[in-house]
């Protein structure tokens, strides 16, 4: 039997689960909100084409608006200024759109602290007991955040000083873009970055050095909860917008059972 063939049959009888990891996008899909003068990505929306009326008898369809950066989606290289000159969306070798995928759980910290922040001693602490990051791979930052994403304030969570959700550090996420192996950081938030990364130095590491180092970023993931520590592989193919700087995504993850 064939290695693809093998592949269809073992999705199609269980044996590999196939787990959704995209927040559905709406109108209430929840979006990042920047303070002035910064221009702001639009709310996702559908406008009627037609729906088996007047203006097309026997079809339904849509115009679809939305941005680039809405829901789930995909970051390239290009996003961000240090990576000016990397990739842009269309750009993504096909290869990179199917990796491995470990995942690293600190839901519970950050339930008591909006503001935690991963480490690089939390890094290496999770090597030392599930083996190095993947070459070539996702790393999964699990926080619990999903819970939260079916309501704008409560997935910002932003007071007087700015949004409170959790990251990584500046010292982390240097050290996850040049000394470690990884293909991306997959992430449960609004955005790559802490809710706080405002403030930090440079501001919006994961940003700056992930994408400056032609790394990936995935966001407002759903459901990492049920993947394995190890041994998942994660399916995410964007839009190939040609000049884009990112695109909403759906983000599949393959996993033995």
């Amino acid at each position: 039997m064939s290695v693809l063939q093998s592949f269809v049959d073992s999705v199609r009888n269980g044996a590999i689960e196939v787990i959704d990891l995209t927040a559905p996008l709406t109108a209430d899909t929840p979006i990042l909100q920047l303070p002035e003068p910064f221009g702001n990505t639009i709310p996702f929306r559908l406008e009627e084409i037609s729906r088996y009326d007047d203006r097309g008898p026997a079809w339904y369809w849509n115009d679809i608006h939305t941005g680039e950066h809405t829901g789930t989606h995909f970051d390239a290289p290009v996003h961000w200024v240090t990576g000016r000159d990397g990739e842009d969306i269309s750009q993504v070798p096909v290869r990179s759109l199917i990796a491995p995928a470990v995942v690293l759980d600190f839901s519970a910290e950050a339930s008591k602290d909006p503001d935690f922040l991963l480490q690089i001693d939390h890094v290496k602490e999770w090597e030392r007991a599930n083996g190095p990051l993947p070459e070539g791979g996702w790393l999964l930052y699990r926080t619990g955040w999903d819970a939260r994403s079916a309501d704008q304030a409560s997935f910002i969570n932003a007071d007087e000083s700015g949004p409170h959700t959790p990251g990584i550090s500046a010292e982390c996420a240097s050290w996850l873009a040049s000394e470690t192996p990884i293909l991306g950081l997959g992430v449960e938030t609004v955005g790559t970055d802490a809710g706080a990364a405002h403030s930090f130095d440079p501001a919006f590491p994961c940003h700056s050095f992930l994408l400056g180092a032609g790394k990936y970023g995935l966001t407002q993931l759903r459901n990492i909860d049920r993947l394995p520590v190890t041994g998942a592989v994660v399916v995410a193919p964007p839009l190939p917008i040609v000049h884009g700087s990112g695109s909403p995504v759906r983000v599949l993850a393959l996993v033995e059972r």
